[in-house]
Formats: C-alpha cells, sequence, structure tokens
C-alpha cells in the first residue's frame, strides 16, 4: 500500500519541511574562537619564548624577595628603636634615684661644723658617686651666672640685684644633671631680677 499523500487544497503550496544542514555564522565564529583558544593555550616549542616567559617569571621572584627583605629589614630596625628606647628608660629612671643621694651628701658636707674625718668619708663617698654617674656618661649642668635657660632649669624664686643682668642664674638650689645631651634632671635656681625703679630712686628726707 502507498502511504496516502496530504494534498493541499486547489491553488494553495504547502510549506515546506525541508531541514536547513548548513551551521550559523555565529555557531562557525564560536568554533572559530574556541580552536584559537585552544592553539594559544598549547604549550610552544619555540626555545625564545620559553626564555623569554622564563627571564619574565625570575624578574618577578626577584622583585617579591627585594620587597621581602626590605620588610624583613624595616622591622628589624624597628625592634632594635623600640628596644634601644626600652633600655635607656631604665637606664635614666635608675641613675635618677641616685641624685637624692648625691643632695644629700652635698648638704652634709656644707655643715661646717663636722669633724674632719665625717667631711672626708662624705666627701670621698661623693666622689664616688660622681665617678659613677660620670661613668654612665650623666654629668652637672653649669647654670650659675648664665643666663637662664628654662630648659634646662627650673626658677624657685627671684632676688632683686643691680650687681649682673636681668634674668641670670644667681644661686643654684638643686643641681641639674645631663645624660649624654638630653637632661636627666632640671637645676632649682634663683633667677635675678632688676629692682622696680621707685626703689632705686626713693631716697630719705
Amino acid at each position: 500500500m502507498r502511504a496516502a499523500r496530504s494534498r493541499a487544497p486547489h491553488g494553495l503550496a504547502l510549506p515546506s519541511t525541508t531541514m536547513e544542514t548548513d551551521a550559523t555564522p555565529s555557531a562557525q565564529a564560536d568554533v572559530a574562537d574556541t580552536d584559537g583558544a585552544a592553539q594559544s593555550a598549547a604549550p610552544t616549542d619555540d626555545p625564545a619564548v620559553q626564555l623569554a616567559e622564563a627571564n619574565a617569571r625570575a624578574d618577578d621572584n626577584h622583585a617579591k624577595l627585594l620587597y621581602a627583605l626590605a620588610d624583613f629589614e624595616n622591622y628589624r630596625k624597628r625592634n632594635e628603636r623600640f628596644l634601644q628606647e626600652r633600655l635607656s628608660f631604665g637606664r635614666r629612671a635608675t641613675l635618677s634615684k641616685f641624685l637624692p643621694v648625691l643632695d644629700n651628701l652635698e648638704r652634709a658636707l656644707g655643715y661646717g661644723e663636722d669633724t674632719k674625718g665625717l667631711r672626708d668619708g662624705l666627701d670621698a663617698t661623693r666622689r664616688g658617686f660622681e665617678a659613677l654617674l660620670s661613668s654612665e656618661d650623666v654629668k652637672p649642668i653649669d647654670v650659675v651666672g648664665a643666663p637662664f635657660d628654662p630648659r634646662i632649669a627650673e626658677a624657685i624664686g627671684t632676688k632683686e640685684t643691680n650687681d649682673v643682668a636681668d634674668n641670670t642664674v644667681i644661686e643654684e638650689v638643686q643641681r641639674g644633671y645631663r645624660i649624654g645631651d638630653d637632661v636627666l634632671r632640671p637645676a632649682h635656681v634663683i633667677v635675678s631680677r632688676r629692682p622696680a625703679a621707685g626703689d632705686a630712686e626713693a631716697a630719705p628726707y
């Protein structure tokens, strides 16, 4: 038996059912891109290209090494600076504790009624303390007769006088000390002050 064929009404054409077998242009482009990517990803056998890639990787690793070394050097310097500051602070605190003892020795030596033997012993003790401080780079600050400098001295009083220039240190109540270039303890001083004009010109009648 023959299969029945459908017929269209007289004068009308049936739509074609034939399938297109040719690929569309966009599909062809996708295939071409895939082939190109595969070819570019494939390793090359060109020695010059391989050498250039190896040199690029070596340069990158060398740069990373230099950055790491620089970071480590900065860390080492920061750590050394921190330790030095801690040691300096502890040293200053310890040496400061010796100063009141030295002050008391100097006061004791200031009394003129002490026996000679006692004075000699106190004087030897004072020199020992001074030598110890000097070995640690601690030295007294000379301020008497110099213009008052608030960076190295504290004025605890003033005294009127015409014998020296105004604002001159005329008396040292407590000695000041340096440790290296820094002030370990400022001196306590009396500073000169010019008498008031009315006081200088006042005269009895």
